[in-house]
């Protein structure tokens, strides 16, 4: 056998080991159940502390799937990657700045139907619309009192984490991650627009959300019903991260955009959740930790989309974690199936 074709081979032979190992191995668990409602097939970790044409491949915030079905990627250092549907394999990175040319904290993602990017950033918060290579369309109004202080009542880096496009195109909603000063610090306001005949947004109805203690909301997507899957996700030092996954139904909810603060308040209805799963209940799949978890599956889950649903209806789920470029964290993607 040539030289040339013996390192062809050993090549072969080291790419298909690390990607077993990327993935997990594919017998660690048979059960693969996280609960009666969320079952997880895979997770992967071929993304890890990589680069892609000169830019850091991680500090993932949010998820959302393009309209050829591949996934897209935000990173809330201003990246936006465009990923392979089956190998996660960056194959596009664009760079998004404000109307400056300032960096943003990227935080949610939303690709409309014209294939156009909604994109928030939790600074100030703002929510833009990008063309495909990164210019800026359009952007979109924010109720005052979600502005960061002292603009407003919300606390920096809390603010819009989740955005999603509720089935039909026509509404659009945000969610804070945290409270705003003058509710209880259990609640989290989600936030609506209304598409106009001229395919801007304006202010709509908005909502109030109980989050465990401890926790904030990272991420929100719709489900094809006009439900919302939620995250919840907290950290605790030398303990690790809580992760978990709600089904919440705002269709009956008070119209909080009027109230002005949310404590003590009678008579309000707030966003019904029910739990689905939390993250430390699946099984490892084989995954390793690098720091303390209760579960090393676990690491700072922060992104998640839709893909589609199986042939029991069952919705797929993707997962990312944020590694905040650091050494004890880890870019992990995680394949759940999800009853609702």
């Amino acid at each position: 056998m040539r030289l040339r074709t013996v390192l062809a081979t050993v090549t072969a032979a080291l790419a298909a080991a690390t990607s077993l190992t990327a993935a997990g191995p594919a017998n660690a668990h048979e059960n693969k159940a996280c609960s009666p409602s969320v079952s997880i097939d895979r997770f992967s970790d071929a993304l890890d502390k990589t680069t892609y044409d000169g830019t850091f491949v991680g500090n993932f915030s949010a998820l959302a799937v393009d309209r050829d079905g591949s996934p897209a990627a935000l990173e809330d250092r201003s990246s936006l990657f465009g990923l392979d549907a089956k190998t996660l394999q960056p194959k596009s990175v664009v760079q998004l700045a404000d109307e400056k040319g300032a960096a943003l904290d990227s935080e949610g993602l939303v690709i409309d139907r014209d294939g156009t990017r909604l994109i928030t950033s939790e600074t100030e918060p703002s929510i833009r619309r990008y063309s495909v290579d990164g210019r800026i369309l359009d952007r979109l109004p924010v109720p005052s009192s979600l502005l960061v202080a002292p603009a407003g009542r919300a606390t920096a880096n809390q603010t819009f984490e989740g955005l999603t496009l509720l089935p039909g195109g026509h509404t659009l909603l945000a969610s804070m991650e945290n409270a705003i000063s003058g509710d209880s610090k259990n609640i989290v306001r989600f936030q609506t627009w209304t598409r106009t005949k001229d395919d801007h947004f304006r202010l709509a109805a908005q909502y109030a959300y109980p989050i465990d203690s401890g926790l904030g909301v990272p991420e929100v997507q719709a489900t094809p019903d006009g439900r919302l899957l939620v995250l919840e996700r907290g950290f605790t030092s030398g303990v690790g991260n809580t992760v978990r996954l709600y089904l919440a139904d705002p269709r009956h909810a008070t119209d909080t955009s009027g109230i002005e603060n949310l404590t003590g308040q009678t008579g309000v209805r707030l966003i019904k959740k029910t739990l689905l799963t939390d993250i430390a209940d699946c099984p490892s799949l084989g995954a390793t930790a690098k720091q303390p978890q209760p579960n090393p599956l676990l690491d700072n889950i922060e992104g998640m989309t839709i893909t589609g649903h199986d042939a029991r209806g069952r919705l797929k789920v993707l997962l990312v974690s944020d590694d905040n470029q650091n050494a004890v964290q880890t870019t992990r993607f995680y394949y759940l199936r999800v009853r609702v």
